[in-house]
């Protein structure tokens, strides 16, 4: 099994909505970027909902999105994987990242949204305890934009992330 690591977040202004996958793929992990794989869906979703230009370099996509009240990162760290399936993480050797710190960070925070039922369920037992009781933030399951996701269609998955834009 192989350790891997995820990024560092992308912070945008003002942020309502933080963004949580799992764990960047191989793909993503080989060129440094979130969602690099190109048969995922997520930059056409987020193109689609936020008007961000998908004809141009990922450096300025990060910086669209960091002019977005968005960010985006992962719920785990760290851990070790064999390839780039969810289901293949091996769960006694995971670290989460620090979402609830960053939280803290960000007052303007309304919404937490999982890329992925794994991402939500690693949140679940990592991360949900450490969060003040004074923050109301939402918690939506959106459907993974992997193309390991083949139970949905893009026009299904694009309209259960239309849920995003009630939080802006």
């Amino acid at each position: 099994m192989t350790l891997v690591h995820s990024f560092e977040p992308i912070v945008g202004r003002d942020p309502r909505i933080v963004i949580l996958g799992s764990m960047p793929g191989v793909i993503s992990l080989q060129a440094v970027q979130y969602y690099a794989n190109p048969r995922n869906v997520f930059w056409t979703i987020i193109a689609e909902l936020f008007g961000i230009d998908m004809d141009c370099s990922y450096a300025s996509r990060v910086r669209q999105i960091s002019r977005l009240p968005l960010i985006l990162w992962d719920t785990l760290k760290a851990c070790h994987r064999q390839g780039s399936l969810d289901s293949k993480i091996l769960r006694q050797q995971i670290e989460a990242n620090d979402v609830a710190g960053l939280i803290e960070q960000h007052s303007s925070l309304r919404v937490i949204a999982f890329n992925g039922a794994a991402s939500a369920k690693y949140f679940d037992q990592l991360e949900k305890h450490r969060l003040s009781a004074n923050h109301r933030l939402a918690l939506i399951k959106l459907p993974s934009t992997s193309p390991a996701n083949a139970t949905m269609n893009f026009e299904q998955k694009l309209a259960a992330w239309r849920k995003l834009l009630d939080y802006l």
